[in-house]
């Protein structure tokens, strides 16, 4: 299949190398050109231009936020009117979701279609792929999603839905890493250690991949480089009380993961995993 993909960072840059082992012709395109150094040395066209990535039969974008997918649909040389199916695979607000569906709705067709999973998944084609939209338009994806990911979950017709639940789930991984963070600060204050309280809690009632992997993150501190780091996290998390205003839900416990966020950014830097919103919990509790 022709393939344009746009936004070469951590994750895009996996998901665009694994389309290429699974034998797509793929033009790719980001900001920076020397990020696709690698790709192209492997088989990848480069393009000038989002547009030009947007040539093909379907153009895949992982992008970091609002105003960078804006950008590149609707920026000088965007998308926006090429010939290709976009299929945003970017955690973006809700309002920009259904701004794209209606503005491809003519032309050339959207896909909502996050992913779960940290940069060791995307490269191990072991992502989670949530989708939602035309399902003719998700059958013609199939494929790729399969070259990227080891399931796909079919949401709903209306790509607002996949955002929906990228959104929901990116707070319940907070909200989990929040709850092993004040779980380990409690039982470290009394004497046990970080190691045993996650062999506890991952080989009895908690043994699910959320726990494992970031529960291994903050026994070994283990925060930098940032799998996904925590000015990202904050962006979810602004997103995700977007959508609860709009849709008058309160959610108490995603004001305190805001807040950890930020505490964090502000005294560990921006280049520091989201994940180490434990470091707040800890000096909250004055365990530096």
């Amino acid at each position: 299949m022709r393939v344009g993909f746009i936004g070469l960072g951590q994750m895009g840059s996996a998901i665009a190398a694994n389309l290429l082992k699974a034998g797509h012709d793929l033009t790719v395109w980001n900001r920076s050109a020397d990020k696709a150094k690698d790709l192209v040395a492997a088989g990848a066209h480069l393009a000038t231009s989002p547009a030009e990535a947007a040539q093909g039969e379907v153009a895949m974008s992982m992008l970091s936020d609002d105003a960078a997918v804006e950008a590149v649909v609707y920026g000088e040389n965007g998308i926006l009117g090429a010939p290709a199916l976009h299929v945003s695979h970017s955690t973006i607000g809700i309002p920009l979701v259904e701004r794209l569906a209606k503005d491809h709705a003519a032309r050339s067709g959207f896909v909502s279609a996050p992913v779960f999973g940290r940069p060791a998944a995307a490269q191990a084609a072991k992502l989670f792929v949530v989708a939602a939209g035309d399902g003719e338009a998700i059958d013609r994806c199939a494929p790729l999603f399969e070259a990227i990911g080891q399931r796909t979950f079919r949401v709903g017709a209306s790509p607002s839905a996949a955002s929906l639940v990228k959104l929901g789930g990116n707070f319940m991984i907070m909200a989990a890493v929040e709850a092993m963070a004040e779980a380990m600060t409690l039982v470290e204050a009394g004497g046990v250690d970080r190691r045993a309280m996650l062999d506890v809690l991952t080989g009895t009632i908690f043994n699910a991949p959320v726990y494992s992997l970031y529960g291994e993150l903050l026994v070994e501190d283990r925060f930098r480089p940032a799998g996904f780091a925590a000015p990202l996290g904050l962006k979810d998390m602004n997103l995700v009380d977007a959508a609860a205003t709009a849709s008058r839900v309160p959610m108490p416990v995603l004001g305190v993961v805001r807040d950890h966020l930020r505490s964090t950014i502000a005294s560990h830097g921006s280049d520091v995993d989201w994940a180490g919103i434990a470091l707040a919990v800890r000096q909250a509790a004055g365990k530096h």
